[in-house]
C-alpha cells in the first residue's frame, strides 16, 4: 500500500514535503553555522539538496501515476520547484532585511508558506496528465 492510498494525497504531500523542508532547513542551517555561508546562499544549497528527495518522494508516494512519463514529471517538477524557490528566496530576502526574526525561524516560516503553491502546481501540472 502506498502512502497516498492509505492516507490521502494531501497527507502524503505533507509528509514528503515536511521531510524535504526539514532537509532544506537543516542543510541551510549547517551551511551557515559550520561554514559561515551567508543565509541567502545557504538557502540555495538547502533547496538543491532537498529537490532530489522531494521529487522522488512525490513521484513515488504522493502523485505516483505511472502512466505519466517520469522524465516529463521530473522536468515539470523542477519548474514548479524553481518557481516556488524563487518565491521562497524573495520572501526570505525580505524577511532577512526587514524582520526581527532569526534567519532560521524566518526560513521555516517561508518554507511553510510556499508549500501550498507547490502542492497545487504539482498536483495539477507537474505530475498530472495535462
Amino acid at each position: 500500500m502506498t502512502i497516498r492510498a492509505g492516507l490521502g494525497r494531501p497527507v502524503a504531500f505533507t509528509l514528503v514535503g515536511t521531510i524535504a523542508a526539514t532537509v532544506h532547513w537543516a542543510v541551510a542551517v549547517v551551511a551557515v553555522e559550520r561554514t559561515g555561508v551567508p543565509p541567502s546562499l545557504a538557502n540555495v544549497v538547502g533547496w538543491l539538496v532537498a529537490l532530489a528527495f522531494s521529487f522522488v518522494g512525490h513521484w513515488r508516494w504522493t502523485f505516483g501515476d505511472r502512466r505519466v512519463p517520469v522524465g516529463r514529471s521530473a522536468r515539470r517538477f523542477f519548474v514548479v520547484s524553481a518557481c516556488a524557490f524563487a518565491c521562497n528566496a524573495a520572501a526570505y530576502a525580505l524577511l532577512l532585511r526587514f524582520s526581527p526574526l532569526r534567519y532560521d525561524i524566518g526560513l521555516a516560516v517561508v518554507l511553510l508558506l510556499v508549500a501550498i503553491f507547490t502542492y497545487l502546481a504539482s498536483r495539477r501540472w507537474a505530475f498530472g496528465h495535462g
